[in-house]
């Protein structure tokens, strides 16, 4: 992480271009000069604050997995997934739940060292040499989690019954090969409706 534009001269000492700037809450761009670098830094700073954060850019297969944990160690759920079409912003439009041991250990070790309870997400590359490169772990379930209830692991509903207080019984399994594609559609609305509504925040 750094915290001003001088340090991005000093970055080659640690890293090769490209590098990947992000957001400490949001946000990513890949810088492939120092040039690009500041630039970046200078966008994403104004936008979420300090620090922003530098990680060398890998090339790869991104996946993702999320899970669910019980808070004394154990894993209620956790699903892997490999991307298969990805926004320029690097969410996922589309996706496949996939049989990966690798990944589940990496999920089971996450649980069981910090005793996470509740819903969380890892993000993953696999690089040119075949190994998983954990790049982020994030506190909540992600956007693309109807996935788990499509492939047999109910997460949210394991959730809410986990908080209440109710005993969770871990998945055992899940069914490999299941896609889910995102889709958008057309509104057609009144421009005054669409006027009040973006100004009152109300119809």
């Amino acid at each position: 992480a750094i915290y001003s534009t001088a340090e991005i001269a000093g970055l080659i000492n640690e890293f090769n271009y490209p590098v990947v700037v992000k957001g400490k809450h949001y946000d990513a761009e890949i810088a492939n000069t120092p040039e690009q670098a500041n630039t970046y830094y200078n966008k994403i700073s104004a936008k979420w604050g300090l620090p922003v954060i530098i990680q060398q850019f890998i090339h790869g297969t991104e996946y993702n997995l999320t899970g669910l944990g019980d808070g004394k160690g154990n894993t209620i759920a956790a699903l892997p997934m490999r991307k298969q079409y990805i926004t320029e912003k690097g969410k996922a439009w589309g996706g496949i739940s996939i049989e990966e041991e690798t990944i589940l250990k990496i999920a089971n070790n996450f649980i069981s060292s910090t005793k996470w309870k509740g819903g969380f997400e890892l993000e993953l590359l696999k690089d040119s040499n075949n190994k998983f490169q954990l790049l982020e772990i994030n506190p909540r379930m992600p956007a693309w989690i109807y996935l788990s209830v499509g492939v047999g692991q109910n997460i949210p509903e394991a959730l809410v019954k986990l908080a209440l207080g109710e005993e969770v019984k871990p998945f055992t399994e899940y069914k490999v090969g299941k896609m889910f594609i995102r889709y958008s559609w057309d509104m057609i609305v009144d421009v005054d409706e669409f006027h009040k509504l973006s100004t009152m925040g109300e119809l």
